[in-house]
């Protein structure tokens, strides 16, 4: 017997293409065979339909004769890359990085924080990469490449499940602190509106109405002047992509160095001045095991 779990990447992939996945040396007959059989079982549950969609955090067990797993030999590309990460916070669940600009957040082929998280916890002997029971240690959520600042992580499955949903219900508050062109004459307020891709390019589109295929997006901020800049507090209300960057290059503020964004090219950098630098737990429901991170305030 076989026993796995359903990684972030992996949610909502169906069970037949996720046993493909697992076991690329193995016959699908072998597959069909196993599910008709009743063999597989996920969160304890036989399971005999493939196109059952997978799900954070499930377990799977597979009773299949070892020597169809002679062959299969699990390597990840991650465990090649530095073991390079600033961590702000670190406990026997969590993990709080500071993340570069220029670094992708997740990858499955290139350099990324993610990657390079595991690398460390293969380094610290945190994580097996064999074994019958593989958990691969995962960020919670993205930020841009070009954006730098907190990325949260889970150590385990059920951390991963409790932080998923902390973050989908606004429990888990993002803040980012944003260099501006210019300063909005409205100090403080909330940006909202509707956001999608620019058919043309790789940058969002934002305006004050709907039109298809916009999603809503809100962003609550607080801006300043100093003899440093123009500076504003940005809270996401929603989780779109760019949602900050289009938004304040919607009402004349882009963010510095945007250029994507109308920004005017910024001789010092040559990304956008945003960085997520705050994040508040505040739990409105049971944390379970993570209760003890509620009302807990993170920056940098």
């Amino acid at each position: 017997m076989k026993e796995f779990l359903v990684q972030k990447s992996e949610d909502g992939m169906r069970l037949q293409r996720y046993m493909e996945k697992v076991f690329s040396a193995m016959p699908q007959s072998v597959i069909y065979k196993s599910l008709r059989k009743k063999k597989v079982k996920v969160n304890g549950r036989r399971m005999t339909d493939g196109k059952h969609l997978l799900h954070t955090g499930d377990q799977i067990q597979m009773y299949i004769s070892d020597d169809l797993f002679a062959d299969q030999k699990e390597s990840y590309y991650w465990q090649q890359l530095p073991p390079d990460v600033n961590v702000v916070y670190e406990d026997a669940h969590i993990l709080l990085l500071n993340k570069p600009s220029g670094l992708l957040s997740q990858s499955e082929t290139e350099d990324s924080l993610e990657g390079r998280m595991r690398a460390y916890l293969l380094k610290k002997r945190e994580i097996a990469v064999d074994g019958p029971y593989i958990f691969l240690p995962s960020l919670c959520h993205r930020i841009d490449r070009n954006t730098e600042g907190l990325v949260l992580a889970a150590k385990d499955a059920q951390s991963l499940k409790i932080l998923g949903q902390k973050i989908r219900e606004k429990e888990i508050r993002k803040f980012y602190l944003c260099c501006l062109e210019h300063c909005p004459k409205v100090r403080e307020g909330i940006l909202s509106g509707y956001i999608k891709k620019d058919p043309r390019g790789q940058k969002m589109q934002f305006a004050k109405d709907k039109t298809p295929g916009s999603v809503y997006c809100e962003t609550r901020y607080k801006a300043w002047s100093d003899p440093d800049g123009n500076w504003a507090e940005a809270e996401l209300l929603t989780g779109r992509t760019h949602q900050i960057r289009a938004s304040f290059a919607a009402v004349g503020c882009p963010l510095k160095g945007d250029v994507k964004y109308g920004a005017k090219p910024d001789g010092k950098r040559e990304y956008q001045h945003l960085r997520a630098y705050k994040l508040i737990f505040s739990f409105a429901s049971d944390g379970g095991m993570l209760s003890y991170l509620d009302g807990r305030i993170f920056e940098i």
